[in-house]
């Protein structure tokens, strides 16, 4: 079953990086790596316009500085200063395209995805996106302006 979890994530990972479309981004504090490229397919400019009731496929490219056994997601919308939670399907990095342990000098393919739920307001808002290891310091941490639309 492993074998086979394995094999839907990479054929998840090659559809991915073939349709992903590279944005510019801001790092936020990659403490212990460094974000080489973030694709959000589909974002064609920004701000990424995400249309509600959709989810977005996030790929980051990125080397670690660090050697870590785990990997945690975290995701905000940054409204007026203040961090709002956003789900996301898996938060655990070691099941979103990364094979653990992560190591150092080492680049990884983060892969996730973004659902952008019918409920949320209508608003210009900033992603920030961190991925971080065992003892809690940024392997990745970016932003990207959005807009959340019907």
């Amino acid at each position: 079953m492993e074998a086979v979890c394995r094999f839907l994530a990479a054929l998840l990972a090659l559809g991915t990086l073939c349709g992903a479309e590279p944005v510019k981004f801001r790092d936020c504090g990659s403490t212990v790596g460094k974000v080489l490229i973030v694709d959000i397919t589909p974002c064609p400019s920004i701000p990424c316009i995400l249309r509600k009731g959709q989810s977005y496929a996030v790929n980051v490219t990125f080397t670690s500085k660090t050697s870590s056994q785990t990997s945690v997601a975290e995701v905000h919308g940054i409204l007026g200063g203040i961090p709002i939670p956003f789900n996301i399907p898996d938060a655990d990095g070691c099941k979103s395209g990364i094979r653990c342990p992560i190591r150092n000098n080492q680049n990884y393919h983060y892969i996730n995805s973004l659902p952008v739920k019918s409920e949320y307001p209508s608003i210009k808002v900033v992603v920030e996106w961190e991925l971080k290891d065992e003892n809690g310091k940024n392997l990745f941490c970016w932003r990207i302006p959005v807009q959340i639309a019907n």
